[in-house]
């Protein structure tokens, strides 16, 4: 019996793994997509959301199921609570990548790319990493990795920081329409709170590994 149990946790530790690792794909996707003009990029990260939104049903039902007829010890409420939580802070990942393809999409067909002048390649970068980050702290069960995920949503914020700075400067206004410009900011929003995501994870991994 307990084998059954140590099954169960497994596979729902491994569904976890799945979304985050899709969730991170969805985000690379439709970044990749606006940053290299590639509208079927932009098309197939937005047909991925609902899969995601599957899985973390799934997840949820699971993490249901095990507590109401396992009566699982502290150690298995802990993961099953951080699986709960997790999996929604992945869903949210990719709603939020779902955002940016229809604002990249409306970008692409407006002025065909962005103004070199904002810096959301590397944004993008850093957050997909945060993402791969938070799935491995998980994986790895690395409480260092968790806290350096923390430490790195900072630059996140910085550049999403800079893109608001930087949409108010009127030469900038100049050199790309109304639309485009608001769009920019609100997939640089859509990213950092893609590494608000990310962190929220970490902190769960935290939570996780804690011994107290």
């Amino acid at each position: 019996m307990k084998r059954y149990f140590h099954k169960e946790l497994n596979d729902l530790k491994n569904k976890l793994i799945l979304l985050g690792e899709k969730s991170n794909e969805i985000a690379r996707l439709a970044m990749d997509g606006l940053l290299e003009n590639d509208i079927e990029k932009v098309n197939k990260a937005a047909g991925m959301d609902d899969y995601l939104d599957d899985l973390e049903q799934e997840i949820s039902y699971a993490c249901i199921r095990y507590i109401s007829l396992r009566a699982p010890v502290s150690s298995d409420l802990r993961l099953i609570f951080v699986a709960l939580k997790a999996s929604r802070d992945f869903e949210r990942i990719g709603d939020e990548a779902h955002s940016i393809t229809r604002k990249s999409s409306k970008i692409l067909i407006n002025d065909g790319k962005l103004s070199e002048q904002f810096n959301l390649q590397e944004m993008s970068n850093l957050a997909c990493q945060l993402i791969k980050d938070a799935i491995s702290c998980f994986v790895e069960e690395d409480l260092e990795k968790a806290f350096a995920v923390l430490k790195k949503d900072r630059e996140i914020d910085t550049i999403n920081q800079k893109h608001f700075e930087l949409i108010s400067d009127i030469s900038m206004q100049e050199k790309i329409s109304d639309p485009t410009r608001f769009n920019t900011l609100l997939i640089s929003k859509s990213i950092e709170r893609m590494g608000d995501h990310a962190k929220n994870i970490a902190r769960e991994v935290i939570f996780l590994l804690s011994k107290e």
